[in-house]
């Protein structure tokens, strides 16, 4: 009889939930305001996107030459960025309708953030000092860089870290937050410059005709360089000899081998005017 009392009971609970309009209304009302919240987030989201676009686009085609893969990588990080902090505000107005206190929940994360922000500062200053280096366009992949005591061409640039392939072909792995001064030797022209020296018995006038003809023929046999090298003069003089400058203007990432082949026809010069003279 007990157990048919309870059944009953249980049954009556049941059928006053099932008919209780005010809850139904409450629960109607919640989800609207939900479903009002979702649609807002995704138009607001939308908006953002549009702008960060709009203003990439700008940029690019202002008078500033930047690479565009830059715009890319940094158009998806702003994207990243901004869909990651709406939908944590549209889950929280959720769980606000849904009845949770919201108040302990953002004390809770400010405190658990101020402590992963204490242990984890070195990581930040790497991902801000990253995005900044993407954003102004320091240096890209493939440029050659130099940062303090390093130097090589640039393999990855992430937020995190950049990757640099010395030329001996080390690999060199740099924190961001390292990187306080750059030198890219990849943005503009070099300039390659070879001192030659000559001994003093040698005459002035017939070593910088030698040069300059064996400069002729480096600028009609070779691609490597758009000039002729210009034999600047006597550089240096001392009692025993006497150095004599070249210099030339090379596509950036190419100074070490026009230096080499500027050697190379002085050197062949050289021989043949010591042919010469045998």
């Amino acid at each position: 009889m007990e157990i048919v009392q309870a059944a009953g009971k249980w049954t009556d609970k049941i059928w006053e939930w099932f008919t209780n309009m005010d809850m139904w209304q409450s629960v109607l009302f919640a989800g609207l305001r939900v479903l009002l919240i979702f649609i807002l987030t995704r138009i607001f989201i939308k908006i953002i996107y549009k702008v960060i676009d709009r203003s990439l686009e700008r940029r690019e085609k202002s008078r500033l030459q930047m690479n565009p893969r830059r715009f890319i990588t940094v158009g998806e990080l702003l994207k990243n960025v901004t869909s990651m902090t709406c939908n944590l505000i549209m889950v929280m107005l959720v769980m606000g309708e849904f009845g949770f206190k919201l108040a302990p929940l953002l004390a809770g994360a400010g405190v658990l953030g101020l402590a992963i922000g204490f242990g984890a500062q070195s990581l930040v200053k790497d991902v801000i000092t990253g995005f900044f280096v993407i954003l102004e366009d320091q240096f890209a992949v493939g440029d050659v860089i130099q940062t303090g005591t390093l130097k090589g061409t640039v393999e990855m640039i992430g937020l995190r870290s950049t990757r640099l392939v010395s030329w001996t072909g080390e690999v060199h792995i740099i924190p961001n937050g390292l990187i306080t001064n750059v030198t890219n030797y990849s943005l503009g022209n070099a300039l390659a410059v070879v001192d030659l020296p000559f001994s003093n018995s040698m005459k002035l006038d017939q070593s910088i005709s030698m040069l300059r003809k064996a400069m002729l023929n480096l600028k009609e046999n070779s691609d490597a360089v758009e000039q002729v090298p210009n034999v600047l003069g006597i550089q240096s003089l001392t009692a025993s000899e006497f150095v004599l400058r070249i210099a030339v203007e090379c596509p950036p990432g190419s100074k070490a081998d026009v230096e080499r082949i500027i050697q190379t026809y002085a050197k062949e010069a050289l021989e043949q005017a010591e042919m010469l003279k045998g």
